[in-house]
């Protein structure tokens, strides 16, 4: 099954430990785990949508690490002298290198955040906590779009009046965007108050009111959270041995590999590849009964 078909609190708690962890661990092995699988649940989940950004963050990578070992000296094994007699150090290069790391696989998993959480989630999730928070974010999420299709209504009105933000001098370019934003923030504001009157009259300030919810805690979704929950076990006790942390002031310390390492290794693998691997198997079983659907109709 699509990991988007599971339980709201089961995509919360993936995407939840997937950015902790990435954010948290800074040794080399489970950073290139977070990219990886990062990388490859993106591209699974928006195709060749999301090569552009994926892509476009190696040169920042690579940018950031070089920027950072410019400007941070620290370290013992110095490697060249920059443009003020600063040395550069092979440590400073490493801890760079690892907060770039960090910090693209963070950026593309939100991309995938994004895709499988949709705001009808989040208002379940939220509902249950705040309903007043859980209105607040159904109305903001659902204004964004709204924002955007209105403010193309209205400078496509203006422009046939010769008024659009691109028609006429730069003088008049200016005056014609601030007008058009001055009737966007306008219509934005009366449908803040408009949506709001629309829930009350709904009863939604009610004491006592229930929301509805399409979605149910299954067998499947148990299995999931079983299998998820071994997973984390496993690498919070990687966090308790100290397998997940790397120094690098004043010089690169690791603890070294061990058998037991690996083990920790595919647990964290394996539970960051599990939504891309449902997704696959899901589409396997599908071409295959759909193959033998068409075998028996022959």
């Amino acid at each position: 099954m699509r990991f988007d078909s599971y339980h709201p609190a089961i995509n919360f708690i993936y995407f939840a430990t997937a950015i902790a962890c990435t954010l948290a661990f800074n040794q080399p092995v489970f950073l290139a785990i977070s990219f990886l699988c990062a990388f490859a649940y993106s591209v699974k989940l928006r195709g060749r949508k999301a090569l552009p950004l994926n892509l476009a963050l190696l040169p920042l990578m690579a940018a950031y690490t070089w920027w950072y070992s410019y400007y941070n000296h620290f370290g013992v094994t110095n490697l060249r002298t920059n443009f003020a007699g600063n040395w550069i150090t092979l440590e400073s290069v490493a801890a760079g290198a690892a907060i770039s790391v960090a910090a693209a696989a963070v950026i593309m998993w939100m991309s995938c955040v994004f895709t499988v959480v949709s705001s009808d989630k989040v208002v379940y999730l939220l509902g249950r906590l705040s309903p007043k928070l859980s209105l607040f974010f159904s109305i903001l999420l659902r204004m964004f779009p709204r924002c955007g299709r209105q403010l193309s209504r209205i400078n496509t009105a203006r422009r046939g009046i010769g008024r659009g933000a691109g028609q006429g001098s730069f003088p008049a370019k200016a005056l014609n965007s601030v007008k058009i934003l001055s009737a966007l923030i306008s219509w934005t504001l009366e449908e803040f108050v408009e949506s709001s009157v629309s829930m009350r009259n709904r009863g939604y300030s009610l004491k006592g009111r229930t929301a509805f919810s399409i979605y149910r805690f299954d067998n499947r979704d148990r299995s999931l959270v079983v299998v998820m929950f071994i997973c984390i076990t496993l690498i919070i006790m990687a966090v308790m041995l100290d397998q997940t942390a790397m120094m690098f002031d004043p010089e690169i310390i690791i603890n070294r590999i061990t058998p037991v390492s690996a083990v920790f290794y595919g647990a964290y693998a394996l539970l960051l590849v599990m939504p891309g691997a449902l997704q696959i198997a899901d589409e396997m079983r599908f071409r295959r009964n759909r193959k033998n659907i068409l075998t028996n109709c022959k």
